[in-house]
């Protein structure tokens, strides 16, 4: 229970903050169900992805073991393809929660960055299969920081809906029924007292 003087002042603003923490706890445990649904939907998709991606790395392993067999190392045609400069990061809120977007700048038929004199088409394969594994795993960076920044917000936002819910709430509602005893107490008193000096003659009522 909260101490504070039992007032009629007191009395008013408790009422007002009682009505302020329900609210709150209301945005809150709509905010708390948008995050989850939206988690939820984030989630989906990392299964999606991991799997893709999965996939992805041995046909990539697969195409360069296929690569290597037929002209051996191919380091100096791996050491051709360019570093990634491509990725812009942006970000949407969710709720206050802002999620990345990484886009990768590509092009339709992108280029091969080596000398066919050296190469041939197990080379070909596994570089596109390996711009596809590029591709997923920026994909999956994306959704699983998302899901991270959802995961911590929505555990945030439980912990405080939690404390409005079983602690501020209840110590709202038992403090405001403490002071409104006290009052009507007090006016039950100041009654019964004008009534007896009403019976003594004291004053005119």
């Amino acid at each position: 229970m909260l101490r504070l003087t039992p007032t009629k002042g007191n009395l008013i603003a408790l009422k007002r903050s009682l009505v302020m923490a329900n609210m709150g706890y209301e945005l809150l445990d709509r905010k708390r169900t948008i995050l989850i649904n939206e988690l939820m939907l984030q989630l989906d998709g990392v299964k999606h992805l991991r799997s893709e991606l999965s996939s992805s790395f041995n046909a990539a392993y697969i195409a360069l073991q296929r690569a290597n067999l037929t002209l051996g190392f191919v380091d100096d045609l791996a050491e051709a393809v360019p570093l990634e400069e491509g990725l812009t990061i942006t970000y949407r809120s969710v709720m206050g929660v802002e999620l990345p977007q990484v886009h990768l700048a590509e092009k339709a038929t992108p280029d091969l960055p080596y000398g066919f004199s050296r190469s041939n088409l197990f080379v070909d394969d596994a570089y596109r299969t390996f711009q596809q594994v590029k591709r997923l795993t920026v994909m999956l960076a994306q959704v699983e920081n998302s899901v991270y920044r959802l995961t911590e917000e929505i555990r945030k936002t439980h912990k405080r809906a939690n404390a409005l819910k079983n602690v501020i709430i209840p110590e709202y509602h038992e403090t405001l029924k403490w002071v409104s005893n006290i009052l009507e107490e007090r006016e039950r008193e100041e009654f019964t007292r004008m009534k007896m000096i009403k019976s003594s003659g004291g004053i005119k009522l």
